[in-house]
């Protein structure tokens, strides 16, 4: 197939983290936080339903984002260097959706060759001392279906494909999109079955066969 358009998922598929799992582990809350994304990612409940109350126990100060961003590099996915490369060499559009925290996502995402423009995150905000302030309740990337507004967005006429490993990743169907599930880091039940095709290995130069590009 002809894709002009790829996105791709940030946690568990360009980097091998969880990025407010690491932040609840840095805080002291790695099991109460972990136990709640995973509910999140594998649909038994909604984002919204943990999204603010997991920020609310972490509060991540400027530090803590900063930290994360240096992690999100650190732990960076064998094979994403290649694969961006090969897109943007042939003048894909691509873009990172992820309900993740933006400030955190860009460095990595700047490594990767993409401009703040193709970084569709969460934003947060700091008081003037950094300490943490709140996140941007408003974005779609915060809720439940908020992945399928974003790439209903970006597809217009074009041919859109979505690379992630969790729920909120097969929700981009209800715009269109080609699913390419990724387990390389975590193997989730409900990706495998609804992907429209699944790639396990731990490098993500394993999806582009599916782009044409091998």
């Amino acid at each position: 197939m002809n894709f002009t358009t790829i996105c791709f998922d940030c946690d568990s598929t360009l980097s091998k983290i969880e990025g407010i799992d690491e932040l609840g582990k840095r805080a002291g809350l790695g099991a109460e936080l972990a136990e709640l994304t995973n509910a999140a990612m594998n649909g038994l409940v909604s984002l919204e339903a943990v999204y603010a109350q997991r920020l609310a126990l972490i509060k991540p100060d400027q530090a803590s984002i900063d930290w994360l961003a240096d992690l999100y590099i650190a732990e960076q996915v064998a094979g994403s260097y290649e694969v961006f490369a090969a897109l943007l060499g042939q003048n894909k559009q691509v873009h990172i959706i992820s309900g993740g925290l933006r400030a955190a996502i860009l460095p990595l995402a700047h490594l990767l060759g993409l401009p703040d423009a193709h970084v569709h995150a969460v934003d947060i905000y700091f008081h003037e001392d950094g300490s943490y302030l709140d996140f941007e309740r408003a974005s779609p990337l915060a809720k439940t279906g908020g992945k399928a507004v974003v790439a209903g967005q970006l597809g217009g006429q074009n041919r859109l494909v979505m690379v992630g490993d969790g729920k909120t990743d097969l929700e981009t169907k209800q715009a269109g999109a080609f699913i390419i599930g990724f387990g390389g880091v975590v193997d989730r039940a409900i990706v495998r079955e609804q992907a429209d095709v699944f790639v396990s290995e731990p490098n993500l130069t394993a999806i582009l066969p599916y782009l044409n590009l091998a």
